[in-house]
């Protein structure tokens, strides 16, 4: 088992993505038994005691980007990893259609504005990708523009970066099997039900194309300040092992201390 999955599952800055070499269905050595759900419990405990360090030292913020297509994850992973994070210090974005006020500005205007704030932890589930993903896929812009866009994510997040924001971004990965599977589980579930719409399913009428679009932006965004992670989602329970090991060993790299106190406890007389 590696030491660090974030050293195992980053896209190598300047090399090619072709997803049909990610096997989604891979679990790096680990077996879904009692190791790898203590490895989990142990894991989103850290990631507590880490968020609060974060909020206590007000020198850095974590913005997490989720991708994937239809029932990859996103909203689970959200919901098992973040699981024991103070919702005090974190948000969660979710990117849909823009608004008329949002389609009158560059498509990073509002991305911007959700970006965390210094000591706190923000999510995006979808994000500014959308603008080289769907926007390709269905041609809603022609593509002397959204060639463009990579480079100006590039820079984007690199002046992020320059600003203490630590900006993680997760690809997860599921088959076309079992994106069918889930989608299945989710009609025969009368509590899931509601989440399906016709659109999931005219979506995966693309899958291709929204392949290459994704190994496009893999390739071209993953940069040494910035990488990719290719996360595999077929198995849930690794998806979540590995997006919260990536989480934890990022925030421990930090070094973060915690401040001094603003006075002088020492006088501090409690009556």
């Amino acid at each position: 088992m590696p030491t660090k999955f974030s050293e195992t599952l980053a896209v190598k800055p300047g090399k090619k993505v072709s997803l049909s070499k990610w096997d989604p269905d891979d679990t790096l050595g680990w077996e879904k038994d009692h190791k790898a759900k203590a490895a989990l419990e142990k894991t989103i405990a850290k990631l507590d005691r880490l968020q609060y360090l974060l909020y206590a030292e007000q020198k850095h913020a974590l913005l997490i980007v989720l991708q994937g297509l239809d029932a990859a994850g996103k909203d689970g992973t959200i919901r098992h990893v973040m699981s024991g994070v103070n919702p005090q210090g974190c948000t969660v974005t979710s990117f849909k259609t823009p608004s008329v006020v949002e389609s009158h500005h560059d498509f990073l205007w509002r991305v911007h504005q959700a970006v965390p704030q210094i000591g706190n932890i923000g999510i995006f589930n979808r994000s500014h990708y959308e603008d080289v993903l769907i926007v390709r896929v269905h041609n809603l812009v022609p593509r002397s523009v959204w060639s463009l866009r990579y480079a100006q994510i590039n820079h984007f997040e690199s002046m992020l970066c320059d600003n203490n924001v630590k900006i993680l971004k997760f690809f997860l990965h599921i088959s076309k099997d079992e994106q069918k599977d889930r989608f299945e589980k989710r009609i025969e579930d009368k509590d899931r039900r509601w989440k399906i719409s016709e659109a999931d399913f005219a979506e995966r009428k693309f899958w291709d194309d929204y392949t290459k679009a994704y190994e496009e932006a893999l390739t071209k965004c993953s940069t040494p300040d910035v990488p990719w992670y290719i996360i595999p989602s077929n198995k849930k329970w690794f998806r979540n092992l590995a997006v919260s090991h990536i989480i934890v060993e990022t925030l421990e790299d930090m070094r973060m201390k915690f401040p001094p106190p603003t006075v002088d406890v020492k006088t501090i007389k409690l009556r």
